[in-house]
């Protein structure tokens, strides 16, 4: 399948960051991903553009540039960005970057869904919390702690979880210095209380971080044998029939 790939621009198409998609016509089931703190990667663009190879309309939206912080890459940056903006921050431009998403002719509103790493997996909880539109969603290593709610942070992944109506797919490390495994014990627990389909990977050899080549946790052979988990997962609950 013929894609068109191409940077978004505030100016141009109302948001920055980066779109792939199908040039066949019609409306395609769409997939929103939801950066890491890193900011929108070069690997980022080549999953949004494999995956519009298969059919999706992708878009990677970019939530430093949308908060005011315009670079080239953001790369080292994210922890300090973190401790700057709060959660309804990101939570706002991440809506304005779906909002985009599902006003496009070429997608089916009735099939769109999320990949998120990270951070940006952290904030696809509440945002999925806020949005029965999410049909699906992937997260790598969602950085999730036991920690007590803040101002920054005003509400906690493991009470959102137990609402979510979506399917999910979650992908963690036994190595993972963030969410370490009796943490995600308790993301499995508050997932499984919500009853909607849950597809858990957990590699006692990953790290946090193994799909991302900008980090000191990348496993670039762990990244490609998970891959094809996260496509089938998102063929199965975006692309066929109900």
């Amino acid at each position: 399948m013929t894609v068109t790939a191409r940077r978004l621009a505030t100016a141009e198409d109302g948001i920055p960051g980066f779109i792939a998609h199908p040039e066949a016509s019609g409306r395609h089931p769409a997939i929103m991903i939801i950066h890491h703190a890193n900011g929108v990667t070069s690997e980022l663009k080549i999953y949004a553009a494999e995956l519009a190879r298969l059919g999706f309309t992708v878009i990677v939206p970019s939530l430093f540039e949308m908060l005011g912080i315009v670079a080239n890459n953001h790369i080292g940056q994210g922890i300090e960005l973190q401790k700057k903006f709060t959660d309804p921050d990101f939570l706002g431009v991440i809506g304005k970057g779906w909002d985009y998403l599902v006003a496009r002719a070429d997608v089916d509103i009735a099939r769109c869904g999320l990949i998120a790493y990270c951070m940006g997996g952290r904030l696809s909880i509440p945002f999925a919390a806020d949005t029965p539109a999410v049909k699906a969603m992937a997260l790598y290593y969602p950085s999730i702690r036991d920690e007590e709610v803040t101002e920054m942070r005003p509400r906690h992944a493991f009470n959102l979880a137990k609402t979510l109506k979506c399917a999910t797919m979650i992908m963690y490390g036994g190595r993972d210095y963030i969410s370490t495994p009796p943490v995600q014990k308790k993301v499995w627990e508050s997932f499984v209380a919500n009853g909607a389909p849950l597809e858990w990977h957990f590699y006692s050899h990953g790290n946090h971080g193994f799909a991302s080549p900008d980090t000191e946790g990348y496993q670039p052979d762990l990244a490609r044998k998970n891959w094809p988990l996260v496509v089938d997962f998102l063929q199965r609950h975006l692309k066929a029939p109900a």
